[in-house]
């Protein structure tokens, strides 16, 4: 029996973009899982208004945007 390396195909690298693929997904897909605790204690808002807080919303809006 030759000692012969097997032959690289296109079915074989497509396979294994594809497991990586799921991979990456999947890791990232565990990182939303387990979201970072938000803040213990809002701050109050102003008397006159305007001002920006990072209230439980805009956070939530932040971790959708995140990449």
């Amino acid at each position: 029996m030759p000692n012969n390396p097997p032959k690289s195909s296109r079915r074989g690298f497509f396979l294994s973009a594809s497991v990586a693929g799921a991979a990456v997904a999947s890791v990232g897909w565990l990182k939303t899982q387990n979201p970072a605790p938000l803040a213990a204690s809002p701050k109050p808002a102003p008397e006159k208004g305007g001002g920006y807080t990072l209230s439980a919303h805009v956070q939530k809006y932040y971790q959708t945007t995140r990449v």
